[in-house]
């Protein structure tokens, strides 16, 4: 077994402009004072390449499947690595809701990253609905099979549980849910590829510096994929020192 990677990452979504760059700047600090863990940003991908000299690891948050092409609007996992990106987030949830992503499509953005020379970050989770019903762990599996390609190794996969209904909204499901999905998962990802046990697996879902401490003291949880608290130095730090401390 390979030691889990413990990862801190942050994801901006459709926030951030060259005045935010300085934040940039002082999380890349915070990190080369963190022995550890892997601090990675993943901003809108205008402001990749004047982030790249800040030494911090980034990544984008969407990839097309081809490497070019006919595709107006998109970007390509070759153009984000051009950029400086060395992670790309793949599935995530408003991805799959407000575009229709299916399992497929990811798998396959996934695969184009790893032909970039990406890492892929896969998001995975279940609705309130699916939560209420007691179909979490159905829909993980799902996820997990259609979403994850075969192939996937600790070295260009990166798994990030979220559950929808706790992304932005304050909510978070208790320490002991969060633990057991996340070790059910573990033991999807063994069953589903090779090196499946030894990839790390990220808790997203309203992670903040108040509550960063518990979920990252859980054995099966290697870190978090922030977005709202990510965005500025003095929140996310915070959550960084948190991880490097469990």
């Amino acid at each position: 077994m390979t030691q889990r990677c413990k990862f801190a990452a942050g994801n901006w979504k459709m926030f951030g402009t060259s005045a935010d760059l300085s934040h940039v700047d002082a999380i890349a600090q915070a990190a080369r004072d963190l022995a550890g863990i892997v601090t990675v940003l993943c901003l809108p991908a205008t402001l990749l390449s004047r982030a790249a000299d800040s030494g911090l690891a980034l990544g984008g948050q969407d990839c097309h499947t081809a490497s070019q092409g006919a595709h107006t609007g998109d970007t390509a996992a070759t153009m984000l690595a051009d950029a400086g990106a060395s992670y790309v987030i793949v599935g995530h949830s408003e991805r799959r809701s407000d575009h229709g992503e299916k399992d497929a499509d990811i798998a396959a953005k996934a695969q184009a990253a790893w032909a970039a020379g990406l890492t892929a970050i896969i998001c995975i989770g279940e609705t309130r609905k699916d939560y209420e019903a007691g179909r979490t762990l159905d829909v993980l599996r799902t996820q997990i099979s259609g979403s994850v390609p075969q192939g996937a190794t600790p070295q260009n996969t990166v798994i990030a549980y979220e559950p929808v209904w706790a992304i932005g909204t304050g909510l978070t499901p208790t320490s002991e849910e969060i633990q057991t999905t996340h070790a059910e998962v573990r033991d999807m990802l063994a069953s589903h590829t090779g090196d499946g046990a030894d990839l790390s697996v990220l808790y997203g879902g309203s992670v903040k510096a108040a509550n960063a401490a518990e979920i990252f003291a859980l054995p099966d949880v290697d870190g978090g994929l922030v977005g709202g608290a990510s965005l500025k130095a003095a929140d996310f730090i915070p959550i960084m020192k948190a991880l490097a401390a469990s």
